[in-house]
């Protein structure tokens, strides 16, 4: 096994102090998802401080990270984000080391599971259950526009639950930084059924594209499937761009009225395209009975809570993953002399923050982001 880097940990964080991390510090005790750029195993420390504790280890192979630029510079971006963000409803990044072949990310293990596979068993949810999951995710995205970070990639799959049932958002290879108010961007990007038109239309885009996200995914949340869907992609984007939203009778007036307001194509107009931002979608009626402050404290009892037996539960979890023994595959190496390696490293130190993601599994027509084990 090669070296690890010796990482300095923040009080932050799990462990204080200068300890020596590396992956025979961790059991593997389940595989939770894999993908293309590697494996999600759910672990236990065994080693140092919080030894015992479980948590989600994300190794991510290097070789196929360099092998697109754009891949790289997601890695970088997300790697940045992690430094900025530590929010109650976005995930915990605990630890980051690498081998010669390999990079490690060590999350908080959220054994809610994701919110999609929740939304598959209902089918739909009440208004009231979805208010919960959209106001708390309202707060994780406000708090990311405050730090210039639009998100990019709101979906069900995206969106997990912690013990108690409280949102925890993830993935954040799609995020772009240092958007302010009067700066668009211009990468085509996201999951078409959630995506806003004007990133379809590549006509340049800001932080409201997160909030026409919120409104697909609340219309996903209370009739079953996102507001426009076709045979194809092509069919799906004429839909997102011309076809009049249908709003099924048995919606609330406040629901109906919030869905309009975030499912504009003028982004301008479009609600939380203000100064406001999260506070204009904050205090639109179908919100009235959140008390934001008790929300944000988690005092609020969600509408859901995972019956578990134990910390190392993965019944919230695909079988498809859980049922397969936990290997990981002897680290490649050969890259660590590569002009790729040096990039990649300059990528992975010190996080001195905790904040990460957990990647969900999706069938659904997405651009890949190179965090995204799931895909």
């Amino acid at each position: 096994m090669d070296d690890c880097e010796k990482i300095e940990i923040s009080e932050d964080n799990v462990n204080q102090g200068t300890e020596n991390i590396r992956p025979e510090c961790f059991e593997l005790l389940r595989v939770l998802g894999k993908g293309g750029y590697g494996k999600v195993f759910q672990v236990k420390k065994v080693v140092g401080a919080a030894a015992g504790k479980i948590f989600a280890m994300k190794v991510l192979k290097k070789a196929m990270i360099v092998r697109n630029a754009k891949d790289t510079a997601h890695t970088k971006a997300e790697r940045n984000i992690l430094e900025e963000v530590k929010h109650p409803f976005i995930v915990d990044l605990i630890y980051a080391f690498q081998t010669g072949g390999k990079l490690y990310l060590i999350l908080e293990y959220l054994s809610g599971g994701e919110l999609f596979m929740q939304l598959e068993r209902e089918g739909i949810f009440m208004e009231d259950t979805a208010c919960f999951y959209l106001a708390e995710i309202s707060m994780a995205l406000g708090h990311l526009h405050q730090k210039g970070i639009i998100y990019r990639d709101l979906k069900p799959e995206n969106i997990m639950l912690n013990s108690q049932g409280h949102v925890k958002l993830t993935d954040f290879g799609l995020c772009k930084e240092s958007i302010h108010d009067g700066t668009v961007t211009h990468t085509f990007c996201g999951t078409i059924e959630y995506m806003a038109p004007e990133i379809l239309m590549r006509s340049g885009h800001n932080r409201a594209v997160d909030w026409w996200s919120l409104g697909a995914l609340m219309y996903d949340m209370l009739t079953g499937a996102p507001p426009f869907t076709g045979e194809n992609r092509k069919k799906t984007i004429d839909k997102i761009l011309k076809c009049k939203l249908s709003l099924p009778p048995y919606l609330t007036q406040e629901a109906r009225d919030l869905l309009k307001r975030l499912l504009k194509r003028n982004a301008s107009s479009r609600l939380g395209a203000g100064a406001g931002d999260a506070t204009e979608v904050q205090a639109h009626p179908f919100f009235r009975h959140i008390n934001w402050e008790d929300l944000l404290a988690r005092k609020v009892e969600p509408p859901f809570k995972p019956f578990l037996q134990s910390a190392e539960d993965v019944s919230q979890f695909d079988s498809k993953f859980t049922s397969q023994t936990p290997v990981d595959s002897p680290d490649d190496s050969t890259l660590s002399e590569s002009p790729g390696q040096s990039i990649i490293s300059s990528l992975f130190l010190l996080f001195p923050r905790p904040a990460s993601h957990l990647c969900p599994l999706t069938n659904r027509a997405s651009v890949v982001s190179p965090m995204s084990l799931f895909l």
